[in-house]
């Protein structure tokens, strides 16, 4: 069968050429063992001779074996060595194949060869779009933060006027927050994430104040808890962003009442109670992106709904620190 979809090389490689090559190997083996023992058994050569020949025999059919595979470890070097912000395997051409090489081979490595550009092209999306996006939707947000601040801070706005503040500020909160969780998804690798060592507790109070500030008016109470003190290396922006989600979803579930935020020896849980006539179960677009970055972190996140119409997340961190160290 002859392969002619590989258009980096002009020389057509044909299927099944390793099996034919191995047999003629064997075969030719099978019959130089037979002729060398022929002759000892009738005494034509000695026996350390025969014994001699047999050896150097089977290192040449090793060697002449060994000879069609090289391709092939050529190939997994180049892999090893690839870079994959380039789009070349290293050095490695398909042109340089030889005629006799397996058409398997040859495909084998045409392929690889159109999977590294694709490779290149999508981490060069990905810096782009992360840039750009970066870039193009942080801008206005800031802008419109700080016309909510100057809105706010206007003596002559009335109180509807001051609602519509407070809806600007925790919209534009809710999409800052968005922006943040999706760039994080969208990297392909955790570089630039600013990994360190912070106290969980800290985190997580700074972002209650915020997201009290957001709940201005609002018939709901976020509760701290803080039996113990722990620490986590990574970044602590994916944390954020991470617990926002879940209590930005609990705000979602409860619409009133207690949300309380508990930190235990290596777990933070989220807890909202929703009324007992009709309780309110929502998992919307909040929890999918907690889930995607818990899996993304190896952080494993337990949802639960309890019968007494409690909803609990936890969060599982499985390396925490101490906080005394920090």
């Amino acid at each position: 069968m002859e392969i002619r979809d590989i258009p980096a090389s002009s020389t057509t490689f044909r299927r099944g050429t390793f099996y034919r090559h191995l047999a003629v190997v064997f075969g030719l083996q099978l019959l130089a063992l037979l002729v060398i023992a022929v002759l000892g058994v009738t005494g034509l050569i000695p026996l350390g001779i025969m014994f001699g020949l047999i050896v150097i025999a089977s290192v040449l059919a090793w060697l002449a074996a060994r000879r069609p595979w090289l391709q092939v470890t050529r190939l997994a070097y180049a892999v090893e060595a690839w870079d994959e912000q380039q789009p070349e395997l290293g050095a490695w051409q398909i042109r340089q194949l030889p005629a006799h090489t397996d058409a398997d081979v040859a495909v084998l490595s045409q392929r690889l060869k159109d999977f590294s550009h694709r490779i290149a092209d999508y981490n060069r999306r990905e810096r782009d779009f992360t840039r750009d996006a970066s870039h193009e939707l942080r801008s206005p947000l800031t802008v419109i933060k700080m016309s909510a601040d100057l809105l706010a801070d206007e003596p002559m706005l009335n109180e509807p006027g001051h609602r519509s503040v407070q809806r600007i500020k925790r919209a534009s909160r809710e999409m800052e927050a968005l922006v943040e969780a999706l760039l994080i998804l969208a990297r392909e690798s955790d570089k630039g994430l600013g990994v360190e060592d912070f106290v969980v507790n800290d985190v997580l109070k700074r972002e209650l104040d915020a997201a009290r500030d957001l709940l201005e008016g609002q018939p709901i109470v976020l509760q701290l808890d803080e039996p113990v003190r722990f620490a986590l290396r990574g970044s602590p922006r994916v944390f954020a962003v991470l617990c926002w989600q879940l209590i930005r979803n609990a705000c979602q579930q409860a619409e009133q009442g207690t949300i309380v935020i508990t930190v235990m020896p290596g777990m933070v849980m989220v807890a909202n109670r929703s009324g007992a006539d009709g309780a309110v179960d929502r998992h919307g677009f909040e929890l999918a992106i907690a889930q995607r970055i818990s899996e993304r972190f190896a952080w494993p996140l337990e949802l639960q709904t309890r019968d007494d119409h409690w909803h609990v997340a936890r969060i599982r961190f499985p390396q925490p620190l101490l906080a005394d160290n920090l």
